[in-house]
């Protein structure tokens, strides 16, 4: 008998608990019917209690910009190979780090001093007879002038562009200064008694030793400003024009600023016919130079990091990137506050913006992003 009254006891609390759901699906169902009718016959429907909050954005036309960093390396460029002229031994070279200064020697043949000269041409001939003209003797006057001795108003310029005439009064001033630095006064110049080099420079290294034949390779040099070598992408390289202001990163995180000085035409590596591991994308060579050479005076060389502005839009509408809407069938679009959509076109991602553009886009426009 007990085992049947505590059968039982379950039973009728389940039958208690059947008839109280069925009372509430009735009212539930009750109440649904009558919300469904009231819809179907357009009558007022009851407001949300809490309705749905949209966030909102307006479309604002601004600047957009994207950076790109690449490595680079800081050092003096790179190096150029100087050989002798004339004849003679070399009896006394410079130091790796020396610097090349205009009416000073830089080595020593037969124990006599090789001037530098700074310019474009080098002496290639005797210069040892009046009404002698060309580029060499332009260089001479030039530097003469330089250095603080008069060429007088004779010696000017003939009149082909950047043409000099070998006067007597060039000849006395050339006396004059090879009388002051301890050579022998002839008022001429021989190819091999002074070298011409393009600007200041500084010894990179030095490839012959005393004994050496002048007539071949006697040093490296670079120049003395410090700059910073990159290679970029060539599909990027279009980003970089000479004269563009960079940020340069410094091993110990210090940022500088910096002008981009050269950017090479010439394409290197990506070539069809190189099959080797190591060919790589094709790249341009792009020079750096620190805007205050101060900045770098404590390192000869450093691998650094290059920022520079790749891309940059101007006035252009834009979003933030949380308002777009990727579309099923591609693409994307901004979302009104009534749920309509305008399909756009993305340019610029940057800093959480992004470039739109799009038949019924202006600015001011009101549109939906997520929150």
């Amino acid at each position: 008998m007990t085992r049947t009254a505590d059968h039982r006891l379950p039973r009728r609390r389940r039958r208690r608990l059947t008839v109280a759901l069925a009372v509430l699906l009735t009212a539930g169902g009750a109440g649904g019917a009558t919300a469904a009718w009231s819809a179907r016959q357009g009558g007022p429907q009851t407001a949300p209690e809490h309705p749905i909050r949209l966030d909102t954005v307006k479309v604002i036309r601004t600047d957009l910009s994207t950076d790109r960093t690449l490595p680079g390396t800081l050092g003096y460029g790179p190096p150029r190979t100087l050989k002798g002229t004339g004849s003679g031994v070399l009896t006394k070279l410079p130091a790796p780090g020396a610097k090349a200064v205009r009416g000073k020697p830089l080595y020593w043949v037969n124990d006599q001093p090789v001037t530098v000269f700074l310019g474009d041409t080098p002496f290639f001939r005797a210069l040892d007879k009046p009404g002698l003209r060309g580029r060499d003797v332009t260089v001479l006057a030039d530097n003469l002038r330089a250095l603080g001795y008069g060429t007088g108003h004779t010696a000017g310029r003939a009149p082909a562009p950047g043409v000099t005439e070998f006067t007597p009064e060039l000849s006395a001033a050339l006396k004059r200064w090879q009388r002051d630095t301890g050579q022998e006064a002839t008022g001429t110049l021989t190819p091999g008694r002074a070298l011409v080099l393009p600007g200041p420079a500084r010894v990179n290294t030095v490839t012959a030793v005393p004994g050496d034949p002048v007539e071949g390779e006697v040093l490296t040099y670079t120049t003395t400003a410090k700059s910073v070598a990159v290679s970029v992408d060539a599909t990027e390289v279009g980003a970089l024009r000479k004269g563009q202001s960079v940020v340069i990163t410094l091993p110990d995180s210090r940022e500088i600023p910096g002008t981009v000085t050269t950017v090479a035409r010439a394409v290197q590596g990506g070539s069809a016919d190189d099959q080797t591991a190591q060919a790589g994308p094709p790249t341009v060579a792009v020079t750096i130079t620190p805007r205050h050479a101060a900045d770098v005076k404590g390192l000869d060389s450093a691998s650094v990091q290059v920022r520079f502005t790749a891309t940059d839009r101007r006035g252009v509408l834009a979003v933030p990137v949380t308002a777009l809407l990727a579309l099923s069938e591609g693409g994307y679009a901004l979302q009104r506050p009534d749920a309509s959509l305008i399909p756009v076109d993305t340019g610029v991602f940057a800093d959480g913006m992004v470039e739109v553009s799009g038949a019924g886009l202006s600015e001011g426009m009101t549109v939906v992003t997520a929150s």
